[in-house]
């Protein structure tokens, strides 16, 4: 919801009024202490806790208050960025979320946005989006690329249309699995990461599988790694 005023856009000729507390989530170290500096650089903003993977986020959000968290999509471990988002708007319905991520936004921004997001921006757009979708965000409103925009909007109004992607069919846990299997991960392997059981994973990638169309696993493991290799 938009607000009004002078108070309601977090520029930095108001950082004597208040500091921003951003807590940022993002399991590769460099990429997270370059989302840190550039908010510390802005004088209104403040980085008061760090994370690394889902676990230590929502330590970080029971200990103290934030106003904003900025988290990565990918993360590694049980929860990726979109289960996260799901479990902070559990937990502190209040705070916005504002999901950063190297893959393409027409894969996962409506994702964010349906786990409770406020804001979806690529890590390769440059860096002054990225400010700007923080305080997009801080004021309440959604940020997402023009080009996003017009994409859902057009989507909305004609049901999606044939450009939609099949990938799209897949729910967040299906998609998260497909991207393991793209990685390389053993059923197994993935099992143990996500703390479900080898038959849960078997059943995902047989709806997977049928979702595709796919006559087999190998098919489904061939797409997998293609998917992946084009989202980098």
């Amino acid at each position: 919801m938009k607000s009004n005023g002078n108070n309601a856009t977090p520029k930095s000729e108001h950082a004597a009024a208040r500091k921003y507390h951003v807590l940022v989530v993002d399991d590769h170290p460099l990429f997270r202490k370059g989302v840190v500096q550039l908010l510390t650089d802005e004088p209104d903003l403040e980085v008061r806790g760090e994370a690394s993977n889902s676990q230590q986020a929502l330590g970080e959000l029971r200990r103290q208050k934030f106003d904003l968290a900025v988290i990565d999509v990918g993360l590694d471990g049980s929860a990726n960025g979109i289960e996260l988002t799901k479990s902070i708007k559990a937990e502190k319905p209040e705070l916005p979320v504002l999901v950063l991520s190297m893959h393409d936004e027409t894969m996962f921004a409506e994702r964010a946005l349906r786990a409770g997001a406020r804001g979806y921006v690529m890590k390769r757009e440059a860096l002054d989006n990225f400010i700007s979708a923080v305080r997009t965000v801080l004021r309440g409103e959604i940020f997402l690329s023009e080009n996003m925009s017009k994409r859902m909007v057009l989507a909305h109004l004609h049901g999606g249309g044939d450009a939609a992607s099949p990938v799209d069919r897949l729910t967040d846990r299906e998609l998260e699995i497909l991207q393991l299997l793209g990685k390389g991960r053993e059923l197994r392997d993935i099992a143990q990461e996500l703390h479900i059981s080898v038959k849960t994973v078997e059943a995902h990638r047989a709806h997977i599988k049928e979702k595709l169309d796919f006559k087999n696993a190998r098919e489904v493991a061939r797409f997998a790694v293609t998917w992946v290799n084009q989202q980098v």
